[in-house]
């Protein structure tokens, strides 16, 4: 949280009053406090030790530190007042009860009520969770979190989950449930309305997960568009494989989140995971889309000279009937099996793999009136194409894609004949139609 923090706090001046019977000990201290070096703020510390615990309370402020929370999209700027207060005890058990921790910022505030910590600080268990701050584009943010027997309830009326989620969408180490000692809970969530992605967002979200060993077992989360459109998640645990679906008729949403895509504009979005030994292997469907901007595409049509189309694209945009991606995920690899999307002008067909920041991609691109001639199904596009006479120009072209995500190299070369995995795939998405 505090964002220069190097696992080294640091104490000046300090002051200690004792004060000692045959009953209790009583310690009062109080000085400077840094966890960066060279930046301090006042800081009071109280022990009471009896019958072999120790009764604690820290009141200290943070003003000359920053502070964030990047899941929450939360950030407490230098020189801006914060005050911490802790009142708890430690048992010669070796646990910590950590009764109430109080963080006030201006209007912002965090608290928490009767933390259960065991001796490694992992949390055995959380009594309360009262959340209400700004995040950093002003956007108010609420979370009530109250635990029920061995269960939980979330509410919220308004709460920012873009980060979260591309916490959990583009990284490879989503460790957040590592901070319990091993949570087998369930989650009941009710929030009213939510951020996804900028200003993208899902109304009524709620469901219930459940958690075991740490992990999340069973989930069925349900949430509704702007526009009353409605997306589903479920996830189930079965011999230690995790199915995950998700259906969303508001795409756009999600889609967004992708930097190199932009001018998405779709139907329904459907996605299948099954995760077994940390690899996961899964297959992403979008339904009767257009696209407007997409670099990538762009440079092969234009390097194609396919600029009739890659006109289009930055246009009206250019529209596809289906989009089919399999892949398999393990760390930070993601190997892509196929690629594969059709269109009234262009279709593509694609495989490579994403380690990190590496990209490599090949494949192959042919416009639809090669499509037409091998088909005779996919309507003619005409003039914008080049080769207007029959038999001339080539089927279509090869691709490659490799480089970092920022700096991508794309080659292309004519192609004479398309590959049969190229007709098959094809004519098994033209029957489907």
């Amino acid at each position: 949280l505090i964002k220069n923090y190097k696992d080294k706090v640091i104490l000046e001046d300090q002051e200690i009053k004792i004060d000692y019977n045959k009953d209790d000990l009583n310690i009062y201290n109080s000085g400077l406090i840094s966890f960066e070096d060279g930046i301090f703020d006042n800081f009071q510390f109280n022990v009471k030790i009896q019958n072999n615990k120790y009764h604690f309370k820290i009141n200290t402020n943070l003003d000359n530190h920053v502070i964030q929370i990047p899941n929450l999209n939360y950030k407490k700027k230098v020189k801006e007042k914060m005050a911490l207060k802790i009142d708890g005890k430690y048992s010669s058990k070796n646990s910590f009860e950590l009764n109430k921790i109080n963080v006030q910022h201006g209007k912002n505030f965090f608290k928490f009520k009767n933390i259960l910590l065991n001796n490694k600080n992992e949390i055995k268990s959380i009594d309360e969770v009262n959340l209400l701050f700004f995040d950093i584009d002003q956007n108010k943010n609420n979370l009530f979190l109250k635990r029920k027997s061995k269960n939980y309830e979330l509410k919220s009326k308004f709460l920012n989950l873009e980060k979260i989620i591309n916490s959990y969408l583009f990284s490879s180490d989503n460790t957040s449930l590592k901070i319990f000692e091993n949570l087998n809970s369930s989650l009941k969530i009710k929030i009213d309305k939510s951020i996804i992605e900028k200003q993208h967002y899902l109304n009524n979200i709620s469901g219930i997960i459940n958690f075991k060993n740490n992990k999340i077992y069973k989930a069925k989360i349900d949430g509704v568009s702007v526009d009353g459109k409605k997306t589903k998640i479920q996830t189930n645990t079965l011999n230690d494989e995790i199915i995950t679906t998700f259906r969303s008729d508001s795409p756009n949403i999600f889609v967004s989140k992708y930097s190199f895509v932009n001018g998405f504009d779709g139907e329904y979005l459907d996605f299948y995971s099954s995760k077994k030994a940390n690899i996961s292997n899964a297959e992403l469907v979008i339904n009767n889309f257009k696209l407007k901007e997409m670099p990538a595409l762009t440079k092969i049509l234009s390097l194609a000279s396919l600029q009739g189309i890659a006109d289009l694209l930055t246009g009206e945009g250019i529209r596809f009937n289906e989009f089919d991606m399999r892949f398999v995920k393990e760390d930070d690899l993601v190997t892509i099996d196929e690629i594969y999307a059709i269109g009234p002008a262009i279709s593509i067909l694609m495989s490579g793999y994403v380690e990190g920041d590496l990209v490599s991609l090949r494949g192959t691109l042919v416009p639809a009136t090669t499509i037409n001639k091998v088909i005779g199904s996919i309507p003619i596009l005409g003039d914008i194409l080049i080769g207007k006479g029959v038999g001339e120009g080539v089927f279509g072209v090869s691709f490659k894609i490799k480089g970092s995500k920022n700096d991508l190299k794309t080659t292309v070369n004519p192609i004479k004949t398309l590959t049969p995995r190229f007709i098959t795939r094809t004519l098994e998405k033209v029957k489907q139609q």
